[in-house]
């Protein structure tokens, strides 16, 4: 069973991204944790492993970039894939989140296809990984 750590402070987004994951043409057995800031996602991390981690790059306290910096950093959560999702969808903004260790970049808005399929693919590549 697949844990989904989800970073947005948009209530709407992270609705949408929760319900498209845990839907039956979601991510088969998904669990879905939501953080409502870069600083809650902080606080929720130790309650992980997590598979994959979504993360907006606009927010207030500690942004998705920071976000990424923080878990390259980390002994822990350096090997978690993240999926960056931002209405930023200019390639100087998806090239700085990618250089930073991001594994995706996902522009608002998108699709319940694209957010799975984006899903999907990071969770099959983070499979095999030594978690907690």
């Amino acid at each position: 069973m697949p844990k989904i750590l989800v970073v947005e402070d948009s209530a709407s987004t992270r609705s949408f991204v929760r319900s498209t994951l845990e839907s039956e043409n979601g991510v088969a057995d998904a669990e879905v944790v939501e953080a409502v800031s870069g600083f809650d996602a902080l606080r929720l991390l130790p309650r992980g492993p997590y598979d994959l981690v979504i993360t907006d790059i606009n927010m207030p306290d500690i942004n998705g970039l920071e976000l990424v910096q923080f878990m390259r950093k980390s002994e822990l959560h350096r090997a978690t894939p993240i999926l960056l999702i931002s209405t930023q969808s200019s390639d100087r903004d998806r090239q700085r989140g990618l250089r930073l260790g991001a594994n995706g970049y996902l522009a608002k808005p998108f699709g319940p296809r694209a957010l799975v399929a984006e899903a999907t693919r990071h969770l099959g590549a983070g499979e095999g990984r030594s978690g907690g």
